[in-house]
């Protein structure tokens, strides 16, 4: 899995922190998102895909390592 944010499209909600404090954070000045880890581990990629699913801006993208099947 590899991450990617677009700090341009960011609103600064912050749900990605809320959701995944390891792989995101938030700039002081104005909330907007901050990449603390562009490559997490197999534990946080569900976590992950769900972040950038609620993003309101659409600022993170997810590329890679498919979404563990239910069961």
């Amino acid at each position: 899995m590899k991450i990617t944010v677009d700090q341009d499209r960011c609103c600064g909600a912050g749900t990605c922190v809320l959701l995944a404090p390891d792989v995101f954070d938030q700039r002081e000045e104005d909330g907007i998102v901050l990449l603390l880890q562009e490559t997490p581990g197999p534990g946080s990629h569900d976590i992950v895909r769900e972040a950038a699913d609620v993003c309101p801006g659409a600022a993170i993208t997810v590329l890679g390592a498919e979404r563990a099947s239910p069961l």
